[in-house]
């Protein structure tokens, strides 16, 4: 059941629309990991996943859930992931309990008694409707009905959007203990990169559509440095280093893509750790060189 590799692989997927084009976005999810999914509103995060639970066609590309052809293979792969999306796809007029009841005729590995431990853990009123529920609520209820199926996949679309920093961090607390059985992955988009800071393994980053990094987390945040210097300095600097100049009253930041290379070749200069949002902030700026 569990013979695969790679909890998600893309490759090359490719879907236009009007005005936007997801461009052959390629990156693998290997089982057990945590892979954070960053990019601004808009960058392509929920077509991607639109297009990996089969919800939106694809123009071309491939992509295997599980090991499984996402078309193919559907019905089989719906049964063994779950999803959590910003928005509660449930009901108003439903209960906690009444949940149960709708999901255990849909997932062979329902477990009734794991469902009830969330419900009270997260505190949530089994018998009031869900039209009646905050947005915090709503999402924990989402996310207790995610992992009481035995899933071995979990994506999530920006599932701790609006939500408090303790309630968020109590959920990012329970993805760990999730996946501490080492056969089951999750894919996170969110825009909160501090979140994904946390617990991602890996990070893929897209913005308009394309792809621009993918990776371990540590590795990519090791990589990037921010070189402070003049504004005079930055033309001493090779444009092949530099991602983006943010320009200040100060003078100038410099996001480097080779923090260790740079070390040697500006020895005068400090060149300080960068954040997963630096990082994000700076190549989202790629284009215009300098910014501010």
């Amino acid at each position: 059941m569990n013979n695969y590799e790679n909890a998600i692989e893309l490759k090359a997927v490719t879907k236009n629309y009007d005005g936007f084009t997801l461009d052959k976005i390629s990156f693998d999810v290997p089982k057990g990991c945590i892979m954070g999914f960053i990019g601004q509103n808009g960058a392509g995060k929920t077509t991607t996943i639109r297009s990996l639970l089969h919800i939106t066609d694809i123009d071309s590309g491939e992509i295997k859930l599980l090991g499984m052809d996402h078309v193919k293979n559907e019905s089989e792969i719906k049964k063994r992931i779950a999803v959590v999306f910003d928005e509660l796809p449930f009901h108003d007029i439903f209960t906690a309990k009444d949940m149960a009841r709708i999901f255990e005729g849909m997932y062979p590995e329902w477990d009734n008694k794991v469902y009830m431990n969330y419900i009270e853990r997260f505190g949530l009123p089994k018998r009031k409707k869900i039209g009646k529920f905050s947005k915090g609520m709503k999402m924990k209820l989402q996310i207790a009905c995610a992992l009481s199926h035995n899933a071995e996949l979990l994506v999530m679309d920006e599932a701790t959007t609006g939500l408090d920093p303790v309630v968020r961090d109590e959920i990012l607390h329970i993805f760990m203990e999730y996946l501490q059985n080492g056969e089951r992955s999750i894919l996170m988009s969110s825009h909160i990169t501090s979140d994904l800071e946390k617990i991602a393994d890996m990070v893929t980053f897209i913005d308009r559509g394309k792809l621009l990094l993918t990776g371990c987390k540590d590795e990519i945040i090791e990589k990037h440095g921010i070189l402070r210097c003049d504004k005079d300095s930055v033309k001493n600097i090779d444009s092949a280093d530099i991602v983006s100049v943010r320009m200040n009253s100060f003078g100038a930041e410099v996001m480097l893509n080779d923090r260790e290379q740079a070390s040697y070749k500006y020895r005068g200069c400090t060149i300080d750790p960068a954040s997963l949002d630096d990082i994000m902030l700076y190549y989202v700026h790629r284009d215009a060189k300098e910014w501010s």
